[in-house]
């Protein structure tokens, strides 16, 4: 089967609209019916380029956080000023990628969205929005498009930071998840189901939804979800969860499709831990301590004398790892890592994986009703 003039026609004139190159990068490849004849193989995906060494930064133009309006009643009348402020820094980033079809390899497009970060025309954005790209375009509210080139990404916490050629972008400033209590509220913006700068508005429904909750087919990724019942919907991925103020709480990452408005967004915490990294490496190397952890139990907690059930409880040590040469047993309930407090299994996971590889890790066990102090140093994580 091939593809037909008609059809590439009508693909190029989809990516014209964009008004940059993504027509000239769309290139259609078909196989031949024949199995004995060699297939053509689609041009690769866009590569992750490593942040080359920083030019000279010109000014920010960071939209200024403003204290929310609302009155006695608790509910804001309106979130229209909030929503006018920061559109601007909403983009639509559109794809092209390719799948085979029986015989034939076909283009698609594919769409999310994104904001800028920094005035420098930085975009984050979700990993899976852009994965497998051949070419990416980013549409912005003024009608401007732009190619995008791929500076960073971490699959496992399904994020990705993209730049185009541009300074002087409207950026929108990031928040502070940590401090988001549940029942606060909160207005996604985003391009979902090609419906570009979409509004809705909600509450935080949960913090810390992990892969136990939200399964996302990868048991080896990170997740620590926000969880809100604001509209988000596919075509959302990547777009800004904000806070009344206008600050960047979350990126709008999946949904439930078995329910009504259960959506889930990566806290920007975790986003401000890993940008560092994706900017100077193009991705995150992470770190191993050689450890099988679990919930900490009721009966953990009364047996090691806890107050609480917070902590990550130590079910297996790879025999000659970092975790058993520097001390850590079976049954110990790791409640600090490098003087990062230790809530759960999953953030034992995560503050592990950023560790200094090769450096001594300072580790705080409780064993047997007693706080002990561990040095240990983390290796090189294989997949």
């Amino acid at each position: 089967m091939k593809v037909t003039g008609a059809q590439a026609f009508i693909l190029g004139l989809a990516f014209a609209a964009l008004g940059c190159d993504l027509a000239q990068k769309a290139v259609i490849v078909a196989l031949d019916d024949k199995a004995e004849q060699p297939a053509v193989v689609a041009p690769p995906p866009v590569p992750v380029q490593p942040a080359s060494p920083p030019a000279p930064a010109g000014p920010q133009k960071v939209i200024p956080p403003v204290a929310p309006v609302i009155p006695d009643g608790g509910s804001p009348m309106s979130f229209a000023d909030l929503a006018a402020r920061v559109d601007e820094a909403v983009v639509y980033v559109r794809t092209i990628q390719s799948e085979r079809r029986g015989f034939q390899r076909v283009l698609r497009d594919g769409s999310g969205s994104g904001f800028v970060f920094d005035s420098g025309g930085k975009i984050l954005t979700n990993h899976h929005v852009i994965a497998g790209a051949h070419a990416i375009g980013v549409e912005f509210k003024d009608g401007r498009s732009l190619l995008a080139e791929v500076i960073g990404a971490d699959p496992l916490t399904d994020l990705a930071v993209l730049q185009v050629p541009a300074q002087g972008l409207l950026a929108l400033p990031l928040g502070d998840s940590e401090r988001l209590r549940v029942g606060d509220w909160v207005i996604a913006i985003g391009n979902p189901f090609g419906l570009e700068h979409t509004v809705s508005a909600g509450i935080i429904s949960a913090k810390e939804r992990t892969s136990r909750d939200v399964n996302l087919g990868d048991p080896d990724a990170y997740y620590s979800f926000l969880q809100t019942d604001a509209s988000i919907n596919p075509g959302n991925s990547g777009g800004p969860l904000l806070d009344l103020s206008g600050r960047v709480v979350g990126i709008n990452t999946a949904i439930n499709q078995g329910a009504n408005n259960i959506g889930f967004a990566i806290p920007v915490n975790m986003i401000a831990e890993l940008l560092p990294r994706l900017l100077r490496d193009g991705k995150v190397n992470r770190a191993a301590i050689g450890v099988r952890v679990d919930d900490v139990g009721p009966e953990d907690a009364k047996r090691l004398g806890l107050a609480g059930r917070d902590g990550a409880l130590i079910v297996e040590v790879v025999p000659g790892g970092p975790a058993d040469t520097g001390g850590v047993l079976p049954g110990d309930v790791v409640v600090q890592l490098d003087g990062r407090p230790i809530h759960s299994p999953e953030g034992l996971r995560f503050a592990a994986s950023l560790a200094r590889i090769g450096h001594a890790t300072e580790v705080s066990v409780v064993r047997g009703g007693q706080r002990k102090t561990l040095h240990i140093k983390p290796v090189a994580l294989r997949r």
